[in-house]
């Protein structure tokens, strides 16, 4: 039985943040070798490497620890299917911050009542956001999000003359991997 830990940030800017989740994450029983990290946002869910890493490695009786079911799902129903992979793979998960054990009977309750809970709160935090956002157009305050990605479009176009993977490119920079095939895309 191995307890493996994940931990995420939506930014490469959150180091406090990443590293408060790598310090209760050991207190709560993983190790250095046995914690994946990753700062992705999460939108971009399926560019979540370190967590398909995490989630291929386990096996029966493993226990995979999230401090926070923000940190790895953006719907229940995403968060059912990630409960549904790590059971077919014999393993439970435990949330630090719900202190909520998917080994148990009680647990699986208590996990799914708070994952309708945290979906409710997210739908409901997604619509304080547009509110906000419309009157800020109103206003003619609005300029959006600065393009991330595309900020780093220098730097990717220089690995790959260097022959960098693009793998290894997108980690390099923090950006997601199909950021990094836009870009090459734009450039040819």
């Amino acid at each position: 039985m191995t307890t493996y830990g994940y931990a995420r940030t939506s930014t490469v800017e959150q180091v406090a943040g990443l590293a408060d989740q790598v310090a209760k994450l050991k207190a709560a029983g993983c190790t250095d070798q046995t914690i994946y990290q990753e700062q992705i946002s999460s939108v971009k869910m399926a560019d979540r490497v370190e967590f398909a890493k995490v989630l291929a490695k386990l096996t029966k009786g493993d226990v995979l620890v999230f401090t926070s079911l923000s940190r790895v799902a953006r719907s229940m129903i995403h968060m059912i299917e990630i409960e549904a992979a790590v059971a077919a793979a014999g393993a439970s998960i435990r949330i630090l911050d719900m202190n909520v054990d998917t080994s148990t009977p009680n647990g699986r309750l208590t996990f799914n009542l708070f994952g309708s809970i945290a979906q409710f709160e997210r739908e409901n935090m997604l619509e304080r956001q547009k509110v906000g956002i419309a009157a800020a157009k109103a206003e003619g305050k609005y300029t959006g999000r600065a393009p991330t990605a595309q900020a780093q479009a220098a730097k990717v176009l220089s690995l790959h003359a260097k022959g960098v993977t693009k793998q290894d490119i997108a980690a390099a920079c923090s950006i997601g991997i199909a950021s990094v095939y836009r870009i090459l895309k734009a450039a040819a």
